[in-house]
């Protein structure tokens, strides 16, 4: 049995970004927005290098990461823990895997390249909302009033 649940992959394919930490040569974090995530298999996350010359310049001295992933409206997600593997365009590697990258085919001619995350360690993340008894329920239309909000008053509403 992989580390990978059935709700943690539903909220990586419906999240359109997930948030990588990496750690730089000179010990300060670096964090980046990917917008290419993908669930390998049970075990493995993967993303492409389109404008991440940091995140990868990190992993190759530091293979280590860690992801999340968090539904906006329900304010729960996940966070993931594991070791990168980075496959340079060209090479075998990125070719067996650029196939999973279909719905960003627009994009592949700029990936640099295709990083893929063994998973060695999930946690769920909540908001402390929930600790003084918010429920699910309570918190998504709460939060989606929120957004929309913000999306009729700056002029970028969906209607």
């Amino acid at each position: 049995m992989g580390i990978l649940t059935d709700d943690m992959k539903r909220v990586i394919a419906e999240q359109k970004i997930g948030y990588v930490a990496t750690v730089c040569a000179d010990g300060t974090p670096n964090l980046s927005p990917k917008a290419t995530m993908l669930v390998l298999d049970d075990d493995h996350i993967m993303f492409a290098d389109i404008r991440s010359p940091n995140t990868a310049e990190n992993l190759a001295c530091m293979p280590v990461l860690e992801m999340n992933f968090i539904d906006l409206f329900s304010r729960k997600g996940y966070r993931f823990k594991g070791t990168a593997q980075y496959a340079a365009q060209g090479t075998p590697a990125y070719g067996n895997l650029l196939p999973h990258f279909e719905p960003w085919c627009e994009l592949c001619s700029t990936f640099r390249g295709i990083i893929t995350v063994a998973v060695e360690r999930a946690l769920p993340v909540t908001s402390p909302a929930y600790d003084r008894g918010a429920t699910e329920e309570g918190l998504r239309p709460e939060w989606q009033a929120y957004y929309l909000g913000l999306a009729e008053t700056s002029g970028h509403s969906q209607r």
